[in-house]
């Protein structure tokens, strides 16, 4: 017996609410992106303050936090093209 083949197009106007959907993951988006700035400002702080006070510490806990909040912010950049890429990468798998 053979199976039907199926096939997969994704589209945000075949279901209701999925521009709002759509207003949610941006919004989520730009809220992830500010607290990525507050880390990174945080972590400037704390690296600066521990830095000038010979912390090593917390000079290297605040170079950490930097480091995180500017790799926070260009996943957050790319996770669109990257789920694009899986995705279509998933449905050249034959």
């Amino acid at each position: 017996m053979l199976l039907a083949d199926v096939s997969l197009h994704p589209s945000t106007a075949d279901l209701p609410g999925s521009a709002a959907l759509q207003s949610i993951a941006n919004g989520i988006a730009s809220w992830a992106l500010i607290g990525t700035l507050i880390a990174l400002l945080l972590g400037a702080g704390l690296w600066a303050v521990g830095s000038h006070t010979q912390n090593a510490h917390q000079s290297m806990a605040g170079r950490r936090a930097v480091v995180t909040a500017l790799v926070a912010a260009v996943l957050i950049g790319a996770a669109p093209a990257l789920i694009n890429f899986f995705f279509k990468t998933g449905l050249s798998v034959s």
